[in-house]
């Protein structure tokens, strides 16, 4: 049987150090994990809540006009004189370009940032490279979790099956700067510029050849400038993704999924779930998101009601019937679907009993204040 999840005392354990939440997109995710910051900050915690997804729900959520590389505290989050010792909610977006350009500094000298900082293929990969947002979230979490400053950090990853691929950042990048092409790429500088057009082997060089006639002489030789100074600082930063990697598999971090209950949420949920057992994750639980409920019409089903009511008006008050009969069969499409939520929910919890969960009731509106989340919060106690 399915143990029940309590994610508010999970955010409120001092041993817990980092919350990472990841599902598809719609399911309320970057909500849950604004309400989780913000349980752990009414408990007392110095929290901060990272958000990858570019869209701008949090900052609303939170009352902030925006958010950046910085966190940004926020305030009126304690109601009353109730707040707490020690308690503080900050939040920051993910801005993948800057945290790109931190990581050069810190892996180079001033010139030779100077230098990649104006190669043209450090300002394209820095900003729309395909897996450099997975790569900069994970060094942005080692900063944060390097500071020291903070109780309880939560991340808020991207809205798809991407946001697991931080977790392949260090094999990934090294993949890329260990490939054939890129060895490739980085002969000119090592060779001396013209050399690379004088290699050893009559194959390389007619690769060489294509490469400068479809991307030209000039870019060709920015390409492998660039290649050869990202190669040059990669041991750090590699060094870096993989403690941050073994500090998310280490006691103090814990993954919480969240999903509503539809089949392709639920789909993507499973995948989550089985992503992370297979890398040895730690997973806390799942969160049911907007689970709608009803209640029996006087100890009856609804729509045996609904029929007898019509038996009995028939020859009565009509208008006072149709009404009667309208409200009834809204309340037995609110009892279907209510019935469609716990049917779905029920068939995830029997194909993963072992992984803790806890549906959170569907809200009468969209959470967009400090209040919204305090209400989620209170739902997410088992």
């Amino acid at each position: 049987m399915t143990a029940p999840f309590d994610a508010l005392a999970l955010v409120r354990d001092p041993a817990t150090r980092v919350v990472v939440t990841c599902g598809s997109g719609g399911v309320g995710k970057t909500t849950t994990a604004a309400a989780l910051g913000l349980a752990g900050a009414a408990a007392g915690r110095r929290t901060v809540v990272l958000t990858i997804d570019p869209a701008r729900r949090l900052a609303q959520s939170l009352g902030l006009t925006e958010l950046d590389n910085t966190p940004r505290e926020v305030t009126g989050v304690f109601e009353g004189d109730a707040a707490p010792a020690g308690g503080a909610l900050f939040a920051m977006m993910l801005d993948m370009k800057r945290t790109f350009d931190d990581v050069v500094l810190e892996n180079s000298t001033p010139e030779r940032a100077e230098q990649i900082f104006a190669n043209p293929f450090y300002q394209s990969l820095s900003s729309s490279f395909a897996g450099t947002q997975e790569y900069m979230a994970m060094e942005k979490l080692g900063q944060l979790v390097a500071t020291g400053e903070w109780d309880l950090v939560v991340v808020d990853t991207p809205p798809s099956r991407s946001a697991l691929d931080f977790l392949d950042a260090p094999n990934r990048l090294g993949r890329f700067l260990d490939g054939r092409m890129i060895k490739l790429l980085s002969a000119p500088a090592k060779a001396g510029g013209k050399a690379y057009l004088k290699v050893v082997t009559v194959g390389v060089g007619m690769v060489a050849r294509v490469f400068t006639k479809v991307i030209g002489g000039d870019l060709l030789n920015d390409l492998s400038t660039f290649v050869t100074a990202l190669e040059s600082m990669f041991g750090g930063f590699r060094e870096r993704a993989d403690q941050t990697y073994q500090r998310l598999k280490a006691p103090g971090t814990a993954f919480v999924v969240v999903a509503a209950p539809e089949p392709d949420a639920l789909r993507e949920a499973s995948y989550f779930v089985d992503r992370l057992r297979s890398e040895a994750m730690p997973l806390a639980g799942v969160v049911v998101n907007r689970t709608r409920r009803s209640s029996p019409v006087k100890g009856r089903d609804p729509l045996t009601a609904a029929q007898a009511q019509v038996a009995a008006d028939a020859a009565g008050n009509r208008t006072g019937a149709d009404l009667a009969v309208t409200a009834l069969r809204v309340h037995v499409e609110v009892a279907t679907a209510a019935e469609h939520d716990v049917r779905m929910t029920r068939r995830f919890a029997s194909a993963h009993p072992d992984v803790p969960l806890v549906g959170v009731s569907s809200l009468p509106t969209d959470v967009h204040d400090l209040e919204g989340l305090r209400e989620i919060g209170r739902l997410l106690g088992s």
